[in-house]
C-alpha cells in the first residue's frame, strides 16, 4: 500500500461506483505517476508505449504533463519524460520544457533494470539497449 500526501492528489475526477465516490486520475496524471515510478506502469518499456500513445492522441495537451510533473516535484520525472520524448522528432516543445527543469544528480530510467550507460544530456542512467534507438 502506498500513501499519498493530500497535496499530491490532483489531476483527478470523481466518479461514483454505487454509493462510493472514487477519485480517478486523468491520462496525463497517470503518465506522470508512471514516470515517477515505472514499476507502477509495468516497467519503462510499457510506460514509453503509454506515453507515445498519449502524445499521439488528438486531444492531448503535452503541457498538462509538464504542469503535473511540476506539481509532483519529482526531478526524475522530467529526466525520464525528456529522454523518452526526445526519441521522437515531433515533441520538441515538450523536450525543451523538460530540459529547462532538470534537477541536479542522476536518476535511472527504470530503477528495476541494470542501467550502466549515462546519458549526460538527461542525467539519466539507461540500459544499453535504450542508449541506442529503441527499448527492444
Amino acid at each position: 500500500m502506498k500513501r499519498v500526501a493530500r497535496d499530491a492528489i490532483f489531476g483527478t475526477k470523481s466518479i461514483w461506483r454505487g454509493q462510493v465516490r472514487v477519485a480517478v486520475s486523468d491520462p496525463a496524471r497517470t503518465i506522470v505517476d508512471m514516470l515517477a515510478d515505472p514499476a507502477v506502469g509495468g516497467g519503462i518499456a510499457h510506460v514509453n508505449e503509454c506515453l507515445m500513445r498519449h502524445l499521439a492522441a488528438a486531444d492531448t495537451r503535452s503541457q498538462a504533463l509538464v504542469e503535473y510533473a511540476d506539481k509532483l516535484g519529482n526531478g526524475a520525472v522530467f529526466k525520464r519524460l525528456g529522454f523518452l520524448a526526445s526519441r521522437e522528432p515531433w515533441h520538441e516543445s515538450l523536450v525543451e520544457a523538460c530540459a529547462r527543469r532538470l534537477t541536479a544528480g542522476n536518476a535511472k530510467l527504470d530503477p528495476a533494470l541494470a542501467c550502466p550507460r549515462l546519458v549526460k544530456q538527461w542525467r539519466l542512467w539507461v540500459p544499453d539497449r535504450w542508449k541506442r534507438r529503441g527499448p527492444s
